[in-house]
């Protein structure tokens, strides 16, 4: 064993460019993401409402698991987890497909030009932030002044103008519909280089025994990229908890609240608007629990089931 280290340090030495090039990331993650962690002990003590957090987060006296009790015992705690699984959930079911489904069209697009052209127009609306994305999206659906209403007058298909904005039950639809327009073409982007990479001798041997495209496309090109489709399948089974904060946000007012307050805007406003901050710490852990429990478990599954995981 002795033996091994003066060769591990060689090889490292070699490769001190790599290594430099390793470290700022290695740097990075630490001052980001390691460090901060020491704020979770905020969860079990009694620190809101605190104007100097630097000093009672050592000072502060432990509360053991109250800030949790407290969160679950919310009268709002059923409504907020309930919109945030639910919104996540179809958005699990509606837009993870999606990108697949898109990638594996535009690969069966055969016209060059119209294929860049497709991919261009897809991809935009990704570099646009919520906030100008969002902005010609509630101008669409304005009641007074949006172009949806006079369209679907035209057609016959209304008589009252509807207000979207401002019923809970249409928000759900108006940020499963947005989130899919914003993301299609870039999360398609992994699968069209994960489709590429498929040895094109098996198409041509398909070809051959006379498969068709959609033959070609269920026993050629989903199996193969079966692998990238199951890690992100996990990741985002791991995120329900997790919602687009800027979508939400863009989205929300006060009539729409009770389908649109989720954890991320939950917590937005109780710790910086309120000062809650051990309280939402609590929450945060809360959901980085979860996260925790339910990618493991999906991991689990999806060995036991398909033999393949995240790691």
């Amino acid at each position: 064993m002795n033996a091994s280290k003066p060769g591990i340090a060689r090889r490292m030495l070699s490769q001190w460019q790599l290594q430099m090039m390793v470290l700022g990331g290695v740097v990075f993650i630490v001052i980001f993401a390691y460090l901060p962690m020491a704020g979770i002990t905020m969860a079990f003590k009694k620190m809101d409402y605190s104007y100097n957090l630097t000093k009672d987060i050592f000072a502060s006296p432990w509360v053991g698991f109250d800030n949790f009790l407290n969160f679950f015992n919310d009268y709002q705690f059923k409504d907020i987890l309930w919109n945030t699984l639910f919104l996540n959930l179809i958005q699990l079911l509606i837009n993870f497909p999606a990108p697949i489904i898109f990638a594996i069209l535009i690969n069966e697009v055969f016209h060059t030009r119209f294929k860049k052209i497709v991919q261009s127009l897809s991809y935009f609306p990704h570099f646009l932030s919520w906030i100008v994305f969002g902005g010609i999206v509630l101008n669409l659906l304005s009641q007074d002044s949006g172009v949806l209403n006079p369209a679907l007058k035209a057609l016959g298909l209304i008589q009252n103008n509807i207000d979207y904005l401002g019923d809970p039950h249409k928000f759900w639809g108006i940020v499963v519909i947005s989130s899919l327009l914003k993301g299609l073409g870039w999360g398609s982007i992994i699968y069209l280089a994960a489709i590429t990479t498929i040895d094109t001798s098996l198409y041509e041997a398909a070809t051959i025994d006379g498969a068709g495209r959609f033959h070609k496309i269920r026993h050629i090109t989903i199996p193969s990229i079966t692998g990238t489709i199951i890690v992100f399948l996990l990741l985002t089974i791991s995120g329900l908890l997790n919602s687009s904060f800027d979508q939400i946000w863009v989205f929300q007012n006060n009539m729409n609240l009770d389908g649109s307050e989720v954890i991320d805007t939950y917590v937005f406003k109780m710790g910086l608007t309120q000062m809650r901050y051990s309280y939402t710490t609590a929450v945060g852990v809360f959901k980085s629990v979860i996260a925790l429990v339910l990618l493991v478990t999906s991991h689990l599954i999806s060995k036991k089931v398909t033999g393949r995981g995240i790691f």
